[in-house]
């Protein structure tokens, strides 16, 4: 299933017979959100570049081409995806990237997946050929609906089309190394971010703060100096284990929480064992207490807990949504996907 008018016409008898519709693509994330059944829909065979102009730092690809692909492309420019998407399987698309909406470790620093997308073209649950947002940055005005469609598990839409916005490779990059407890770590990453200070990692686990510097030679050497600690010599494959999930740490069976949180709280009384990453907004905890506690601590610091891996696939694997949150999704489900057809429950039981 190459193309889009296929891909269309398998929507449209599937609306107007009621058949629920299970999106593949590259298989990479299948163990994100909850567990979902219906005709498979596969849209990995819709790839390729559509168009790159490394001078305007925009390119537009279709949204089963390999993630791998589209950041060799870039990295031949010297340019990257600045929201250092997480692969998590060599058959990773663009497609599935987007519409999971995750970010690696720069996304504190560079921004997330959502304000990387220019615009998306694709294809609602009643067969309709939709455009949102556009091909450049100067185009984009007014409130996107491609941000929404970012994240949304497929829920509301077939990706067909993803415009992006990329930047360059920075020219330095180094990593540090210092040995600190949690509480340690999150006061001196918050005292960082305050700071005009290159950073582009910050991750603490096992009692080591682990910090990239990424920018111009001098500035990251000064900043570096600045900071303090020793240098990591391989900088590059620490970075892309902890976007993998290769390190040691997520070796666990134990579920894999992801906790959400304004980065200044304090580590949270949770058993388990916890890494920090984005300088102490985003933490891991892999832990085998009840789903009601762990969300409990998360909303009481200010944050929310999500079941990344492992555990129930069929309970709620996302924050739960209060009444009045929930209506409009709701809602805006129904305008996209009346008959429920486009994975139906991925994101939450009632949607």
């Amino acid at each position: 299933m190459g193309d889009a008018q296929t891909i269309r016409e398998q929507i449209r008898d599937a609306a107007a017979s009621g058949t629920t519709l299970a999106i593949q693509g590259g298989g990479s994330k299948t163990f994100y959100g909850r567990r979902i059944t219906g005709q498979p829909l596969p849209v990995v065979e819709y790839r390729g570049i559509i168009d790159y102009t490394p001078s305007e730092l925009v390119i537009s690809a279709r949204a089963g081409t390999p993630l791998a692909a589209l950041e060799t492309t870039l990295a031949e420019q010297g340019q990257m995806l600045a929201f250092e998407p997480p692969h998590f399987g060599a058959q990773a698309t663009l497609g599935g990237t987007i519409a999971c909406g995750l970010s690696g470790p720069r996304r504190p620093y560079a921004g997330a997946a959502r304000d990387f997308v220019l615009g998306v073209n694709c294809i609602n649950g009643k067969g309709e050929y939709l455009r949102f947002g556009g091909q450049v940055m100067k185009n984009v005005a007014g409130y996107d609906l491609s941000r929404t469609l970012t994240g949304s598990l497929g829920t509301l839409a077939v990706l067909l089309d993803v415009h992006l916005k990329v930047l360059p490779i920075p020219e330095q990059d180094i990593t540090l190394l210092q040995h600190c407890t949690a509480a340690q770590a999150i006061t001196r990453c918050n005292r960082w971010a305050a700071q005009p200070l290159p950073l582009s990692g910050l991750c603490h686990f096992h009692d080591q703060l682990v910090i990239r510097l990424s920018g111009t030679a001098r500035g990251v050497a000064a900043a570096g100096q600045r900071l303090g600690g020793e240098q990591l010599d391989a900088s590059t494959a620490f970075w892309e284990n902890l976007r993998e999930h290769n390190l040691s740490f997520f070796s666990s069976k134990r579920p894999l929480w992801r906790l959400s949180v304004p980065p200044a709280v304090a580590p949270l009384p949770l058993d388990g064992d916890c890494l920090m990453d984005w300088g102490g907004a985003q933490r891991w905890l892999a832990t085998e207490l009840p789903a009601g506690q762990v969300r409990a601590a998360a909303h009481a610091a200010g944050g929310h807990a999500t079941l990344f891996r492992g555990g129930d696939r069929s309970d709620d694997i996302f924050q739960p949504l209060p009444p009045d949150l929930l209506a409009l999704h709701r809602r805006i489900k129904q305008s996209f996907d009346p008959a429920g057809i486009l994975n139906p429950g991925r994101m939450y039981a009632e949607l």
